[in-house]
């Protein structure tokens, strides 16, 4: 099964709020047939329902694909509509955080091929970073389908187990707002040392995404960089001295951020 293939005998889409539009976006930007896809939402905006995709008309009864972005707290309401597509040949990819692939085949079926994907939200800007693991029923072309679809909206990797969900939640899922906060405090920083906070917020921000676009983009890893950018007692030492403190700086700090992300997520996935 190929893209082609998803062309051919349609996908569903069941919700399609920020995370759901940022990935459909993606296919169609790719070439998938709007008249393939089948989208169903309680609130559709009015930017899907000017995709031409077929929105809110009910689901085949198969497709090639079913894609599962509905908020957890919808899930019991809406996984209902798929379960007639399920033990047959329709994948399933979930990007719902929390519902573990147990309960997907409690309700569709344990012979149902099922993809659980942890997508991020720089998604909707084309660099989101998206880890899956299958079920049993899940072979390499149902996983090789799953990332080509994900590829869509940035970079994929695939884990070993379903139990690293939870510290994939922890670092890359509730990653991007640790990020914003930086960006805050950073921008707050420099308005306490004089800066105007317009001026304070544009070094912030683009100083913290050209970093990120560098650590990528080089060769060397990211201690290597921050070595580079450091003069022996100048500017960057002094600050670095505070933040690689081991009992207040990052180190002890995400540390202790990435442990509560992950316990939580256990406790919303009943684990």
């Amino acid at each position: 099964m190929n893209m082609d293939t998803v062309a051919d005998r349609g996908l569903a889409l069941l919700g399609c709020g920020k995370m759901g539009s940022a990935m459909l976006s993606g296919w169609l930007a790719n070439g998938l047939p709007p008249a393939s896809v089948w989208v169903q939402d309680p609130f559709p905006s009015d930017w899907l329902l000017a995709q031409g995709v077929h929105v809110n008309e009910g689901l085949p009864g198969t497709c090639a694909i079913a894609l599962i972005a509905v908020k957890p707290q919808m899930m019991a309401e809406a996984l209902p509509a798929l379960q007639a597509m399920g033990g047959g040949d329709t994948l399933f990819v979930s990007v719902a955080a929390g519902t573990t692939i147990s309960h997907y085949e409690d309700v569709l079926g344990a012979a149902s091929p099922i993809v659980r994907a942890m997508p991020n939200t720089p998604a909707a800007v084309g660099r989101g970073i998206t880890a899956l693991i299958g079920n049993g029923a899940a072979g390499p072309d149902h996983v090789a389908l799953a990332e080509a679809l994900l590829s869509a909206v940035g970079q994929t990797v695939l884990l070993d187990s379903e139990s690293q969900m939870d510290a994939v939640t922890g670092v890359s899922g509730s990653g991007p707002a640790y990020v914003f906060h930086l960006i805050e405090t950073l921008a707050a920083a420099g308005q306490a040392q004089g800066l105007d906070a317009d001026l304070a917020m544009k070094l912030a921000k683009a100083t913290v995404a050209g970093a990120g676009a560098l650590a990528e983009a080089a060769d060397d890893d990211p201690a290597q960089l921050r070595v580079n950018v450091t003069s022996p007692n100048g500017t960057t030492q002094a600050a670095l001295e505070v933040l690689m403190d081991g009992q207040s700086g990052f180190p002890d700090l995400l540390n202790r951020a990435v442990a509560a992300a992950t316990n939580r997520s256990k406790e919303l996935s009943g684990g």
